[in-house]
C-alpha cells in the first residue's frame, strides 16, 4: 500500500520514519546510510572488505561512494565485468579512478558463451529473457568468487524504484549480502550521489540492461520520475500506467522475500 509519505521499504514493510517526498535531505540520508553500513560490518564482517560490481551507472556509483565513505578506500573492491566488449566500460573505469578504490576487470564473455552453447545444444529453445538475465547471474557468481578470495561481503546495488516493479534479476543483481540503498528511489539515489561529489555524467547516466539496446524506461513503459512520484506520494495521472505499476509490483513481491519453504509439523 502506497501512502502519501511513501512509507514503503524495499522489503514491503513500513519504514519507521517515512520519507517526505518533497523534503528529502541527501546529507541526512547519506550520513544515516554510512552509519548503517559501518554497523552492519561491525556485526557481520569486522575487518572484511566490501565487494561491489561496477557498471558506471548511478546505483553502483552511489553505493561504491557510500562504501568508501563508510569503510575507507582500502576496504572497497570494485569489479568491472564486461561481457566481451562493453561500449560504456569507460564510465565504470571513470568511477573507480574517481574513488581511487582497488578494482579488477573480469570478462564474463567466455563463461557466457560456453554456457549458452551448452544450453542451445541441450534445450529445444532458449528464451529471450534467459539470454538477458544469464549475464547478471554470472556477474553475481563472479562477485562472490572475488569476495571469497578477498575476505569480502557483496554489496547489493538495487534501489527502491527497481525493486518496486521487479526490475532486477533474481540471484543476479538482486542478490548480495547487504543492501544500502534499497529504500531510496532513483531520484533520491541521484541526490545522494551528487551530495557525495560524484561526476554528473555518472549520476545522470541513462540506465540500460546492456543487451536489448533499450533503456530501462523504454522497457518499463514509463519513466522513473512517474514511478518515483507514485511510490512516494501515491499520485499518478495516467490510469493505465498506474494499473501497470500496480500489476508489476504485485507480481514481483516474491523477489523481495526469502524463498518460501515448507515447514513440516508432525501431528
Amino acid at each position: 500500500m502506497v501512502t502519501k509519505t511513501g512509507s514503503i521499504s524495499a522489503s514491503n514493510e513500513p519504514m519507521e520514519e517515512p520519507i517526505e517526498y518533497e523534503h528529502f535531505d541527501p546529507a541526512d540520508a547519506t550520513d544515516a546510510t554510512v552509519q548503517w553500513i559501518r554497523q552492519w560490518f561491525r556485526e557481520n564482517g569486522p575487518g572484511c572488505n566490501a565487494v561491489i560490481g561496477i557498471s558506471g551507472g548511478k546505483d553502483s556509483s552511489t553505493v561504491a561512494a557510500l562504501l568508501k565513505e563508510a569503510l575507507g578506500t582500502d576496504r572497497v573492491i570494485g569489479v568491472l565485468m564486461p561481457n566481451g566488449t562493453q561500449s560504456d566500460i569507460d564510465m565504470a573505469q571513470k568511477l573507480v579512478d574517481h574513488l581511487g578504490i582497488r578494482h579488477y576487470t573480469i570478462n564474463i564473455h567466455d563463461a557466457y558463451e560456453g554456457l549458452m552453447g551448452e544450453l542451445e545444444d541441450k534445450l529445444p529453445e532458449i528464451g529471450r529473457d534467459t539470454k538477458i538475465n544469464l549475464p547478471a547471474r554470472l556477474r553475481m557468481s563472479t562477485l562472490y568468487a572475488v569476495a571469497q578470495s578477498n575476505n569480502g561481503r557483496v554489496a547489493n546495488t538495487c534501489n527502491l524504484s527497481e525493486d518496486w516493479v521487479g526490475y532486477s534479476t533474481r540471484y543476479g543483481d538482486a542478490a548480495g549480502d547487504f543492501s544500502p540503498c534499497s529504500s531510496f528511489t532513483t531520484a533520491e539515489i541521484k541526490a545522494i550521489g551528487s551530495h557525495l561529489g560524484l561526476p554528473d555524467d555518472l549520476v545522470e547516466k541513462v540506465p540500460t540492461d546492456g543487451l536489448s539496446g533499450l533503456t530501462d524506461e523504454d522497457k518499463l513503459g514509463f519513466t522513473y520520475k512517474v514511478l518515483d512520484r507514485y511510490i512516494r506520494t501515491g499520485e499518478i495521472e495516467d490510469k493505465d500506467t498506474k494499473a501497470k505499476i500496480d500489476r508489476m509490483h504485485k507480481m514481483n513481491l516474491f523477489k523481495l522475500k526469502y524463498m518460501d519453504s515448507f515447514v513440516y509439523k508432525p501431528e
